[in-house]
C-alpha cells in the first residue's frame, strides 16, 4: 500500500503543479470582478479587464494564466498517523515537479545562484521548497505555489524593536508597499509575518501571501484589526492596477503572527501577484487524491 500512496503524492505533486498555473482560484477571480466594479480609474478598469480576459482564456484553452512558471512551493500537512518514510515523500514531490516541467512541459526556471546553469526541471539544490507541518488525521495534504519572481523579488525584512510600536509596523508595510509599487503586478495579496525570528517571520510572510483565501481574517481580534486597518491604507496609496494608478492596488493584506523574544519585533513582508496560483492535493492512505485550491 505504501508504494501506491508514495506513487499518489507523485501524482499529486505533479498534477497540483500544472493545475495552479492554470486554474484561478475562485476567490481570487471574485476579488478582481470586485475591484473591477469599485475602480475609479479608467486605465485601472481596462487593465483589470485584461486580467480577466487572460483568466478566461486560460481555462478556454487550457493554458497558462501567467508565463511565469514560478520558484515551486509545497507547504505540506502530513497527518499524525500518516506511516510514511518523509524523505521518500520528499522525493516523490521533487520527482513529480521535474515530471510536470519536462511532460507538459513547463518554462523552466531552476538556476544555480553563481553560475546560472539551468537544470530544466524545476528542480535543485533545495528545490522545489518544501514546508512541513503536521496535523490531525492520516492523509497528507499538499498545497503547490508556483512563486512568480516579479512578486518574490519584493520581500523584506526589518527587525524593529519594541519601541517602534504598531506605529512602526504600520509604517514599515505601507513603506514596502511604496517601494514595490509596479513590480510585484498589482493588485496583490501583502503577507505581512509578524514575530518569531527572522527566519520564521520570512515563512509566516509566505503563508500569509500565498496560502489563506481572500476574506479570511486572522482569529486574533488584535492582529485581524490590523490587517483592515493596512488593507484600507494600501488602497488608498493610488498605485492601482499594475501600478498605473487607481483604487485596487491590494486585494488584502494577510498577516500570520507569533510570540517573539521581549527585545525584538521581526517583521516581514512578502507579495502574492494578482496571478497569484495555488493548489491543493490532499492523498489518503489508500492513495485516492482529491484537488482543490
Amino acid at each position: 500500500m505504501a508504494d501506491s500512496v508514495y506513487a499518489a503524492i507523485e501524482e499529486a505533486a505533479r498534477e497540483s503543479y500544472i493545475r495552479a498555473l492554470k486554474r484561478y482560484p475562485p476567490d481570487l477571480k471574485e476579488s478582481l470582478l470586485r475591484a473591477r466594479a469599485v475602480e475609479t480609474s479608467p486605465v485601472g478598469r481596462g487593465v483589470l479587464d485584461t486580467m480577466l480576459r487572460s483568466i478566461e482564456v486560460a481555462e478556454r484553452d487550457d493554458n497558462l494564466v501567467c508565463q511565469d512558471t514560478g520558484t515551486v512551493i509545497y507547504f505540506l500537512e502530513i497527518g499524525r498517523h500518516t506511516r510514511l518514510d518523509l524523505r521518500s515523500v520528499e522525493d516523490h514531490v521533487r520527482r513529480g515537479t521535474e515530471r510536470a516541467t519536462v511532460e507538459h512541459p513547463l518554462r523552466p526556471n531552476a538556476v544555480h545562484p553563481l553560475t546560472r546553469t539551468n537544470t530544466f526541471t524545476n528542480t535543485g539544490h533545495h528545490l522545489p521548497v518544501l514546508h512541513w507541518q503536521f496535523v490531525e488525521g492520516n492523509a497528507i495534504t499538499l498545497h503547490c505555489l508556483p512563486k512568480g519572481s516579479g512578486s518574490e523579488n519584493n520581500s523584506y525584512l526589518k527587525m524593529l524593536t519594541p519601541a517602534d510600536g504598531v506605529r512602526g509596523i504600520k509604517r514599515f508595510v505601507l513603506e514596502c508597499i511604496v517601494q514595490s509599487g509596479t513590480k510585484p503586478c498589482p493588485p496583490t495579496i501583502v503577507g505581512v509575518g509578524l514575530g518569531g525570528t527572522s527566519d520564521l517571520a520570512m515563512t509566516l510572510a509566505k503563508r500569509a501571501a500565498a496560502l489563506r483565501p481572500i476574506g479570511s481574517r486572522n482569529p486574533d481580534p488584535v492582529v485581524a484589526e490590523l490587517e483592515s486597518e493596512l488593507t484600507e491604507a494600501a488602497n488608498q496609496l493610488g498605485i492601482g492596477p499594475m501600478g498605473l494608478g487607481g483604487r485596487a492596488t491590494v486585494f488584502c493584506v494577510n498577516i500570520e503572527h507569533a510570540h517573539t523574544h521581549i527585545t525584538q519585533n521581526p517583521v516581514a513582508v512578502n507579495h502574492q501577484c494578482w496571478a497569484a496560483r495555488r493548489c491543493s492535493a490532499t492523498v489518503t492512505p489508500e492513495g485516492r487524491i482529491t484537488y482543490g485550491f
